[in-house]
């Protein structure tokens, strides 16, 4: 069978799969497309049909705007780009694909920066928006991701650097009139949050759209913020490794330290020790005590150690009482009598977002959870394979699509998803990861992809990598040289030269490794990670399973 798919691989065309192009633009970005050389392929279901569907969108929701280089939006009703995501996550993901594109969205921000150093938090055709900040994912995160897979341009760097670097002294200048080191919100749409709970009795802007004010004769406001404060801290991890990167040894140093002075404000003031949660503060030092996608957030900002976040995976994320619904992860904890499970309208109350979803693999990869991220994986992607408009909410109990339509955010779910389930994810440290799953037949037996193919070109190499339930098969141009059991990630480096295997089941997988014509016997554990020493798999990492909870 294997043979059957590396050559309905190598068939497919992606230009008959786009059709017709729909604007002058689309040729230079179907040409970045091809030189990527990203190709899927299935059999026995409906993603490969919905993969190419989604592709088609995606190209919808890249258009020239302020100038004539086409740059992301954010898709559906949202006509521009959002710090918030397009900016950010949505923009580390297209990185893997479209790294241009990624780029000219990149420094839109930067380009429209204020004089006193305040970032836009939208760029549109009627230009950039300031009224407020709406910061989720950091944006040097993301800009470090692209400048390392990319081809390390300094000039970049440095642009992106000094405009970040200039809105951290604005948001020190002005979000923190309490003095106490964490970020205040000052309104809804400073975090993104849209009829969430967490921001009831609270105004959806800042107090006469100036982002520099917030309404004075609000009873809570200003609130110190969990997610505004651990953006900030990881942002300024990154910038003290641009900064190093700049040739700044000493700047560096300095960023590391308020790094560390955010951290610790994040954790004397927003962090309940009893709940093990993370809450916004009101101005009456009271707790807000609504339980939602914050604690995702922050995690993702690489707040808390391997311990910590596999408490809060126990007592939270994987707590199918909290937020571990059917079709993860909701943006307010299920058993908060304020859950509100509708997907119909543009909503953070409740409902699963797909921008929740494509923040989540950075927090669990980042403390080497990659098994538990499986089980995110696998009911998005099968949700994901029926859809037909791409939305920005997902229902926690059906998986069907909801609010708007067009939705890059859900677009690059598909793309990102399928890479890490069964496809080749080039990773910002060099590594290639190469994992042999295929989406499980969860909802009523119904199969989404039965075996997968999946092609990319790195450094001038051609890769192809077939995946059926006997294992997965790498090919390096043309030639197949690495077969690895089902249920497992080959780690290597962008020549394809293995370094490691990766147990990627809650079972122990026992089988042969085949490379470069010897065999190599292998068992290895859930999220267990083993390299070849002397002709035997030893193991490196094990940090174990961390199982789901009822309540």
């Amino acid at each position: 069978m294997s043979e059957n798919m590396i050559n309905r691989l190598r068939g497919i065309s992606v230009e008959a799969q786009l059709g017709e192009l729909k604007k002058a633009t689309d040729h230079d970005v179907l040409k970045e497309w091809l030189g990527t050389g990203v190709k899927f392929a299935s059999t026995g279901g409906r993603l490969e049909e919905t993969y190419y569907n989604g592709l088609s969108k995606l190209f919808d929701c890249i258009v020239p705007t302020m100038g004539d280089a086409p740059v992301l939006h954010e898709g559906g009703i949202y006509l521009g780009c959002w710090m918030e995501s397009t900016g950010t996550i949505n923009n580390e993901l297209l990185s893997r694909f479209l790294p241009s594109v990624s780029e000219d969205t990149f420094q839109l921000f930067a380009d429209y920066q204020k004089e006193d150093g305040q970032l836009p938090y939208k760029v549109t055709e009627n230009g950039p928006a300031f009224r407020q900040i709406q910061m989720v994912t950091p944006l040097a995160r993301s800009v470090w991701n692209h400048y390392v897979l990319n081809g390390r341009n300094q000039t970049f760097l440095r642009k992106m650097y000094e405009a970040m670097v200039r809105h951290d002294g604005w948001l020190a200048t002005y979000r923190d009139t309490r003095q106490t080191g964490c970020v205040e919100a000052f309104c809804t749409f400073d975090t993104g949050h849209d009829l969430s709970p967490r921001f009831w009795h609270v105004p959806d802007s800042a107090h006469l759209d100036d982002a520099r004010q917030y309404n004075p004769d609000s009873p809570t406001l200003p609130f110190l913020a969990p997610d505004l404060t651990a953006n900030v801290y990881c942002q300024r991890l990154y910038l003290s490794r641009m900064a190093q990167e700049l040739g700044d040894e000493q700047t560096a140093g300095e960023w590391n330290a308020k790094a560390e002075m955010s951290l610790n404000s994040l954790f004397v003031h927003c962090f309940d020790k009893e709940d093990a949660f993370f809450y916004d503060v009101d101005r009456n030092d009271e707790w807000v005590r609504v339980q939602s996608d914050v604690l995702l957030r922050v995690l993702a900002c690489e707040v808390g150690d391997g311990d910590f976040f596999a408490a809060s995976l126990r007592k939270y994320l994987l707590n199918t009482s909290k937020f571990f619904a059917k079709y993860p992860f909701t943006s307010v904890a299920m058993d908060d009598p304020r859950f509100d499970p509708f997907s119909s309208y543009n909503t953070w109350a409740g409902t699963s977002n797909f921008l929740s979803l494509i923040r989540t693999p950075h927090a669990f990869e980042h403390h080497h959870r990659y098994v538990e991220l499986t089980w995110v994986l696998n009911p998005i992607v099968t949700a994901l394979a029926q859809m037909t408009r791409f939305a920005q909410t997902v229902s926690p109990w059906t998986g069907k699509e909801g609010y708007t339509e067009s939705y890059s955010p859900a677009i690059l779910c598909l793309l990102d998803f399928v890479e890490r389930m069964c496809g080749i994810v080039p990773r910002p440290d060099g590594e290639l990861w190469f994992t042999a799953l295929v989406p499980y037949p969860q909802d009523h037996g119904e199969v989404m992809a039965a075996e997968t193919g999946y092609s990319r070109i790195v450094d001038g190499v051609s890769f192809e990598f077939i995946t059926t339930r006997d294992g997965g098969t790498v090919y390096r141009n043309g030639e197949a040289y690495l077969q690895i059991p089902f249920g497992t990630r080959a780690v290597t480096d962008r020549k394809g030269q293995l370094k490691a295997i990766i147990g990627m089941s809650v079972r122990t997988i026992e089988g042969t490794v085949r490379y470069e014509g010897q065999e190599f016997s292998l068992v290895v554990k859930g999220n267990e990670q083993v390299e070849l020493v002397n002709g035997q798999f030893t193991s490196v990492r094990d940090v174990g399973v961390i199982y789901p909870t009822y309540r």
